[in-house]
C-alpha cells in the first residue's frame, strides 16, 4: 500500500504547489472578480426572474428555480475559465518551462483542476443569500439543497474537466473556449426529450438510451432531487476522470508542437 501511495505521489508531484499558485492567480487579476460578478447576477437574475425562475412569485421553500438554470450557466462561464489554463502556457512557452520544474505533467496538471474547480466552489458558496431567503420562506429540506449544490459541483467538475481538454488542444483561447463550450452543450441537450425523441427516429431505441445515460441533465436532475443514487455520482466522477486523463495525453501529445 506505501509503494502504490509512493508512486502516486511521484506521479502527480507538484500538485499543490500548482494549485496554490493557480488559485491566488484568479484573485491576482480582475477576471476573477469579474467571473464572480457575471455569475453572481447571472444566477440571481435567472432565479428571480418572472420569465424565469419566479422564485419571488412561488414563494418555495426550495431551490428548484435556482438549480434549474446552473448547468445552463456553467456551459457558458466554466468553459470562460479553462479556457485559459494551457492555451495561455502555450502560448507564452511559459508550459515548457513549468514541467522543467519538480512538477510532473499529471501534477502539473490536476493542480490546475482542482484550482478551478475550487475557485468555481468559492463563487457557488457566494449564492448564499438565495439559501437565507429559502430559510426565511419556510422549512426548507436541507438534504435536497446539500446534494443540488453538491450536483452543481459535479457539473462544475465535469465542464471544467472538458474545457481543459481543448485548452490543452489549443494555444488559442478563444478556439478553447468555442470548443468547450460545443462540447459542453452537447452532454447538456443529450438528455432533453426533443433530442432524445430525434435520436430515437432517426438511430433507433437503442442509441436513444444510450444518449439519455450521457446525458448531464438526467444525472443532475437526479441528485437535485435529493437522490443520492450511485448510479449518477459514479457517472460525474467517471464523466470527469476521463476527460482529465483525455487532456493529459493531449498535451504531452502536443506540448512540443
Amino acid at each position: 500500500m506505501s509503494a502504490l501511495t509512493d508512486r502516486m505521489g511521484q506521479r502527480f508531484a507538484g500538485t499543490r504547489a500548482v494549485f496554490r499558485r493557480e488559485f491566488r492567480s484568479y484573485f491576482a487579476s480582475p477576471m476573477g472578480y469579474i467571473f464572480i460578478v457575471i455569475f453572481l447576477v447571472a444566477s440571481g437574475f435567472l432565479t428571480l426572474s418572472r420569465d424565469f425562475g419566479r422564485f419571488l412569485e412561488l414563494r418555495q421553500a426550495d431551490l428548484d428555480p435556482f438549480f434549474t438554470y446552473i448547468p445552463w450557466l456553467f456551459v457558458i462561464l466554466v468553459p470562460a475559465v479553462a479556457m485559459r489554463l494551457w492555451a495561455e502556457e502555450r502560448k507564452t512557452g511559459s508550459v515548457e518551462l513549468l514541467l522543467t520544474l519538480p512538477v510532473t505533467l499529471e501534477g502539473a496538471y490536476l493542480g490546475k483542476f482542482l484550482a478551478g474547480w475550487c475557485f468555481l466552489g468559492f463563487s457557488l458558496v457566494l449564492t448564499w443569500p438565495v439559501v437565507f431567503q429559502v430559510a426565511r420562506l419556510g422549512d426548507p429540506d436541507w438534504g435536497v439543497i446539500f446534494s443540488g449544490y453538491l450536483a452543481c459541483l459535479l457539473v462544475a467538475a465535469a465542464f471544467l474537466a472538458v474545457g481543459m481538454l481543448f485548452s490543452a488542444l489549443t494555444r488559442n483561447q478563444v478556439v478553447a473556449f468555442i470548443l468547450g463550450v460545443s462540447a459542453s452543450v452537447v452532454f447538456l441537450i443529450l438528455g432533453l426529450p426533443q433530442s432524445l425523441e430525434a435520436i430515437g427516429r432517426l438511430a433507433g431505441g437503442y442509441f436513444e438510451e444510450v444518449a439519455a445515460s450521457l446525458s448531464l441533465v438526467d444525472h443532475f436532475e437526479t441528485l437535485t432531487r435529493g437522490l443520492l443514487e450511485l448510479k449518477s455520482l459514479l457517472f460525474f466522477i467517471l464523466f470527469t476522470v476521463s476527460w482529465l486523463a483525455g487532456g493529459m495525453l493531449t498535451l504531452r501529445e502536443t506540448k512540443a508542437d
